[in-house]
């Protein structure tokens, strides 16, 4: 029963964490390039701001959702003795974690700003080097986010 509950877990983990990496994949393929290459500095920044507002509303359920799914599948594996599944949860389990510091500490600060000037019409002044400061990380979390999937994956069919 924990073999298959694990299992059960890590799938829900794999699809929670499946909407992060599109979302992550889709701005690094697209939208970095319309905002970098064709639009304004208030264009971004408005239409960046709004995506954060709805993005911040609901993507969490998302994230923490496949953080915790994550924790228990490492948990379930190791309660099933399952070593290489619960080394695999583990290796998830810490991208995870630090694409969620990578969130916390530089994107979630510059969402805020962004989000604060869309509802305001207010520019900051640096707002191009706020967007740039926001795509710097967009690799590092597109890597992270393919890191936690392929370890989920990995524990999935390790079980």
């Amino acid at each position: 029963m924990l073999v298959l509950t694990g299992q059960i877990l890590a799938a829900l983990a794999v699809l929670a964490n499946a909407v992060v990496y599109g979302t992550d994949w889709s701005v690094a393929l697209i939208t970095r390039s319309v905002y970098r290459d064709h639009l304004d500095d208030a264009t971004v920044t408005i239409s960046a701001g709004w995506g954060h507002y709805y993005g911040d509303k609901r993507m969490p359920i998302f994230g923490a959702g496949g953080v915790i799914t994550a924790l228990l599948t490492l948990a379930l594996a190791i309660a099933a003795g399952q070593l290489a599944a619960a080394v695999a949860a583990g290796l998830a389990l810490a991208a995870l974690l630090t694409w969620l510091a990578c969130y916390v500490r530089i994107a979630k600060p510059i969402n805020t700003a962004q989000t604060t000037a869309a509802q305001t019409g207010v520019i900051p002044p640096n707002a191009r080097a706020l967007q740039t400061k926001w795509d710097s990380i967009l690799n590092t979390r597109v890597a992270l986010q393919t890191l936690a999937l392929t370890g989920l994956l990995t524990a999935l069919i390790l079980f």
